[in-house]
């Protein structure tokens, strides 16, 4: 399972990466894998605002559907067009190609309960 050093974890499985006043978010590998194949993901348009903890979007697999939570505050500056035509790419890529949308962070202690990769490690572990 791939899991980059670089980015914050969320209990359910974002991930966060800072861009200087930016947030990439995404979902997990751990997260993708147990979702299985990806056929459908439902983001909000550029300008929304988004709510750390709060849903922002869906994602549909062939198992099931999830809800997808912000780690962060703030709004939505990019959206990632490629995954609308081509939702595989969050399996084969979570961390590169298949991130979902782009954030202007609004509080930096936003961050502060977000997990690193030791304690995302542990707690899928689990």
């Amino acid at each position: 399972m791939n899991l980059p050093e670089n980015l914050n974890y969320t209990k359910d499985h974002e991930w966060v990466r800072l861009e200087g006043s930016i947030g990439v978010i995404g979902i997990t590998d751990y997260a993708q894998g147990e979702l299985g194949d990806i056929v459908f993901v439902e983001v909000p348009p550029i300008g929304r605002k988004v709510e750390a903890g709060q849903v922002f979007g869906t994602v549909e697999a062939v198992k099931a559907v999830s809800d997808l939570y912000s780690p962060i505050t703030g709004e939505i500056v990019e959206v990632n067009k490629e995954i609308q035509d081509s939702p595989e790419l969050v399996n084969k890529e979570p961390y590169e190609r298949g991130w979902m949308i782009k954030v202007k962070i609004e509080n930096e202690a936003d961050l502060a309960p977000l997990l690193d990769l030791a304690a995302y490690k542990n707690l899928i572990a689990k």
